[in-house]
């Protein structure tokens, strides 16, 4: 199906969705005031409606991530920035380590960025086997290998760094209490994972991030790569992690309502109290 018939589904479930009581409209809605705070009630379920749009669009667009033949699959992508930047990091003797938010489509961002290059990405598997077994197949067909979010895979997510693969990991997923620390997110505490800050303590390394956004029109997707601040290198681990949030965030300046807000980002606080 063309993406005009897609997004134009999405967009009516969205609708839907506006109309009746459901825990993606409300977490959303929860996330965008406190991250939103001056965006008045019009404003605010604007933003709503559409990031549900764009969640579900991300979801209707995994046939053609997915199942199109790979090099179908990159032609979606219309025009990119920063890659160059980023292949160039990987051909010299420095590590590189890359973020994929939860914003635009992922899936086709992991795809493009890695077209060329080594990469290990780390990836949250769902619980149901066939679904995995579905996912692991599809991502895999590229050439990336795949590792799960757990004390294993993170081995070897290390290993492979230091045999100088890329490595990539979503920076903006909740982590064990003894794998993050919390820094702001919108001047919100969030649990932010120190993986990443702990990985390039131990070798010389260039991070960057970023997403391939939807283009207006359904027009295909712009991939769009940055190179993180300085202060992520610092030798406070907090700083560090505030590079992380801050590089996330920016991704979200870019394209606030392609960013999956339904997900409960402040279900973890300082004093353990209840966010949602």
């Amino acid at each position: 199906m063309p993406l005009t018939f897609l997004h134009a589904l999405a967009g009516g479930l969205a609708q839907l969705m506006m109309t009746f009581p459901n825990r993606s409209r409300d977490t959303t809605r929860r996330n965008l005031k406190v991250c939103f705070p001056l965006y008045n009630e019009a404003e605010t379920a604007r933003l709503v409606r559409l990031s549900l749009q764009s969640t579900i669009a991300t979801v209707l667009e995994m046939g053609k991530a997915w199942l199109l033949p790979i090099k179908d699959t990159l032609a979606l992508v219309t025009d990119s920035e920063g890659v160059d930047a980023l292949n160039e990091a990987y051909l010299s003797d420095n590590g590189v380590i890359l973020f994929a938010p939860h914003i635009g489509n992922w899936e086709i961002f992991g795809f493009y960025v890695s077209k060329t290059l080594s990469s290990s990405f780390l990836f949250q598997p769902p619980k149901n086997k066939k679904i995995n077994d579905m996912i692991v197949k599809a991502r895999s067909r590229s050439g990336v290998e795949l590792l799960p979010a757990n004390r294993r895979g993170v081995s070897k997510l290390v290993a492979a760094f230091k045999r100088g693969n890329l490595v990539a990991m979503l920076p903006d997923q909740v982590p064990t209490d003894e794998g993050g620390v919390f820094v702001n997110f919108f001047e919100n505490p969030a649990l932010t994972m120190t993986l990443a800050s702990k990985l390039a303590a131990k070798r010389p390394c260039r991070v960057f991030y970023g997403f391939a956004k939807r283009n207006a029109r359904s027009e295909g997707f712009k991939v769009i790569v940055k190179e993180i601040n300085v202060s992520f290198f610092s030798d406070n681990i907090f700083e560090s992690v505030q590079a992380v949030n801050t590089a996330v965030e920016d991704c979200i300046h870019e394209a606030p309502e392609q960013y999956q807000w339904e997900y409960k980002r402040f279900k973890k606080q300082p004093d353990g109290s209840e966010f949602y």
